[in-house]
């Protein structure tokens, strides 16, 4: 790699995966060869697990790059892209590694390739320390909409630890820039919608008790607002065993 590859510091900020996510998708954007080093140096595990290099590689494939360094454990890649393109892509890390961080990684690359991409990330869509694939749909998408960002996604099996297996295909439509836009209003709260699943071998007991705690919760702050937050079973379209609210 010659002179122009950019050094990036794995360890600013809290030292975790999101510098390493978004500075390899800027890389592929612009095309611009990276080397990032002290990855993840403030988590009590350092280096590249399981998402972090499958998001790579994903990334790798989609710019038809050179990545070089990447292994489990790894503490310093090196990433040379070459054009983003358009097609078909699959990311799976075997694990339960959030799909929504394997998508904050890939989905601004998909926007600027030259026709739809479609990519099947698969792994946890419910995870601790990542966003949950609900709020990528229900608050991500509705906001990346108004900068002119357009992608459905497609929740076919919902994934939980430690085992994963879960399956979202996100179509991604490209664009030519993004729109800036004004958002300055909060507004006014005027109702709340939620879902409380269980899913594998959790009663729906528990999904109960976790809509009514928080209806009860919410009531005491806010009296008058409509508030719905159903109880949900899922065990048709989810691996594994896994509980949680939105």
């Amino acid at each position: 790699m010659d002179s122009t590859t950019l050094d990036v510091d794995g360890s600013v900020m809290e030292g975790g995966g999101q510098i390493l996510r978004v500075s390899a998708a800027l890389s592929c954007i612009t095309g611009t060869a990276i080397k990032i080093s002290k990855i993840r140096a403030g988590r009590s595990t350092p280096g590249l697990r399981p998402q972090h290099l499958c998001g790579l590689q994903l990334l790798r494939d989609m710019c038809a790059g050179s990545l070089d360094g990447a292994v489990i454990g790894s503490t310093a890649i090196s990433l040379a892209p070459g054009k983003l393109t358009s097609g078909k892509h699959l990311a799976d890390p075997q694990t339960a590694g959030s799909v929504g961080l394997l998508l904050q990684a890939s989905l601004p690359c998909a926007l600027f390739t030259d026709a739809s991409t479609q990519l099947c990330l698969k792994g946890g869509t419910n995870a601790d320390m990542a966003p949950q694939i609900d709020y990528t749909v229900k608050v991500l998408k509705p906001i990346l909409e108004k900068f002119g960002v357009h992608f459905d996604c497609d929740i076919r099996m919902r994934g939980y630890y430690p085992k994963g297996g879960g399956e979202v295909v996100v179509t991604v439509n490209p664009i030519k820039q993004l729109s800036p836009i004004t958002m300055t209003d909060r507004g006014t709260i005027t109702k709340i919608y939620g879902r409380a699943f269980v899913a594998g071998v959790l009663p729906y007991k528990l999904a109960k008790d976790m809509s009514t705690a928080a209806v009860r919760t919410i009531r005491r702050e806010i009296k008058d607002l409509y508030i719905n937050i159903p109880s949900l079973q899922e065990k048709e379209k989810a691996c594994g065993n896994g509980n949680g609210i939105m």
